[in-house]
């Protein structure tokens, strides 16, 4: 058993990561700004603090008598919010930093810093027919305006605590990560949160047409939550001292995920798209030789598999308050 801070553990993927550690038997101690009440999934068996992390004195806090550190704090969403909040985006530079400073005066043993595939070098990802990005792609260093530079000059700070202090760090580019129990709503949801959403409303209204980000052809690649918990937790206790990717490398183009969603809903909708939208680079894969080299594994839950589960969560919670509005509504009259 170890004793474990997961910080960012009011959203999607530290949820998770929380849960799956103390089915583990550890002691876990769960970090988030927001109030409790807010958090995606709150686990009572964790020690759960609310605490702004970008305060150096509440990194001591948060610390402070336990061993390791997944550090999954940011202030980040999908595309819409990443273009439209980049000083947001990068102050959350302190979190990553001051962490690192408590890690180290307060003896933790490893550090998972939460990285993502928005370092690499945006000249790397204008085609939609992208081979896949390595490890190596990230430099010469030209990344995504604002979070991206944040999460490459984070990474070189995980290195350097390696480097100057003995703490053992692993770091992990995350691309794109979807599954039950996140947001779908509000503007901070990716496109597989998105778009399930979008044709869920579509069956609720009637109304059958659809709004696409950009023309529908730029390319991504999504990983499943579980997917991502294990690469996760096989990282972190791996030997392996340079960022990896984490991300599946099946890569579809968003309107082949508009497919798969309108087949998982038995709907065909008129698509619009929307040119002006935030759509982030042309093309983005995960090339996964690395971690399939250290681990002998990499994610690989199909994406119609996990949009099944995904759609059936977000299909659940959109009912369910769809009815929480007619009952008010009923009540009021």
């Amino acid at each position: 058993m170890q004793k474990i801070v997961v910080t960012g553990a009011g959203g999607f993927i530290a949820g998770h990561l929380v849960k799956e550690l103390l089915k583990k038997g550890h002691k876990v101690r769960a970090v988030d700004i927001k109030p409790l009440n807010e958090w995606y999934q709150l686990s009572p068996e964790a020690d759960n603090l609310v605490l702004d992390l970008r305060l150096r004195e509440n990194c001591y806090k948060a610390v402070n008598g336990y061993n390791e550190v997944f550090n999954l704090a940011a202030d980040m969403g999908g595309m819409g919010f990443i273009e439209n909040n980049k000083a947001a985006c990068m102050i959350s530079v302190l979190i990553n930093t001051h962490l690192l400073i408590a890690s180290r005066d307060c003896g933790i043993s490893r550090f998972f810093y939460a990285s993502s595939a928005c370092v690499y070098n945006g000249e790397k990802q204008t085609d939609p027919n992208n081979p896949g990005l390595k490890e190596s792609d990230a430099y010469p260093a030209l990344a995504e305006d604002g979070y991206g530079w944040e999460k490459l000059f984070s990474e070189r700070m995980c290195r350097h605590f390696m480097e100057d202090f003995g703490l053992t760090a692993r770091v992990a580019r995350f691309h794109n990560v979807y599954g039950p129990f996140g947001t779908y709503d509000g503007g901070r949801e990716k496109a597989p949160a998105a778009i399930c959403r979008k044709v869920i409303e579509s069956t609720i209204t009637g109304n059958k047409e659809i709004v696409i980000w950009g023309d529908g052809h730029q390319t991504r690649s999504f990983m499943y939550i579980d997917d991502c918990i294990k690469g996760i937790l096989d990282i972190m206790y791996s030997d392996i001292i340079e960022p990896i990717n984490l991300g599946s490398s099946e890569m579809v183009s968003i309107n082949e995920l508009v497919d798969i969603v309108e087949e998982i809903a038995g709907v065909k909708l008129v698509r619009k798209y929307d040119p002006d939208a935030p759509k982030g680079v042309r093309g983005r894969n995960s090339e996964n030789t690395l971690i399939k080299k250290y681990l002998g594994w990499e994610p690989s839950i199909p994406l119609r598999t996990g949009m099944k589960k995904t759609y059936d969560w977000i299909k659940d919670q959109m009912l369910h308050s769809t009815e929480s509005k007619k009952s008010k509504s009923r009540f009021n009259k």
